[in-house]
């Protein structure tokens, strides 16, 4: 699962955590979770971030970074993305990555390496939304 409607959930992180937990070669796993900040914007307080994506597009930008990393970073066994479509509300989660290898270095670097690569490659477009309900447009960073 690449994209999700609405936030991600804390039932999906802990189940990538549990289903990844069950391989015996693995001693490191490596996560970032992605929550929307209430930031103050022009004396504005952001309420929520909608979120829009190309969906195929997404998946094959996220097949592209899942290959570069497992060559790349010969011990990791496991890469999952799961990234928010739809409304998002401010503190919750609109990104999760897990990387699952061997030894821990690996799983961080790699972990970090795909996080960026998110923001860089796929076509995902926010909205940020304001407690007034007026929005603007943001690039993905």
């Amino acid at each position: 699962m690449y994209l999700n409607d609405g936030p991600v959930r804390i039932s999906d992180i802990s189940g990538i955590i549990a289903k990844n937990s069950e391989m015996s070669d693995i001693g490191g796993h490596s996560l970032f979770i992605g929550q929307v900040r209430a930031d103050i914007i022009d004396n504005k307080r952001v309420r929520a971030i909608e979120y829009k994506a190309y969906g195929q597009m997404v998946k094959t930008e996220a097949d592209k970074i899942k290959a570069s990393v497992l060559s790349e970073y010969p011990d990791v066994r496991s890469v999952e993305i799961v990234h928010s479509v739809g409304v998002v509300k401010a503190r919750e989660i609109s990104l999760f990555v897990a990387v699952s290898a061997g030894h821990r270095q690996q799983a961080m670097e790699a972990c970090s390496k795909i996080v960026e690569m998110i923001k860089e490659k796929f076509p995902v477009w926010k909205k940020e939304i304001y407690d007034d309900e007026s929005y603007q447009w943001k690039q993905n960073m």
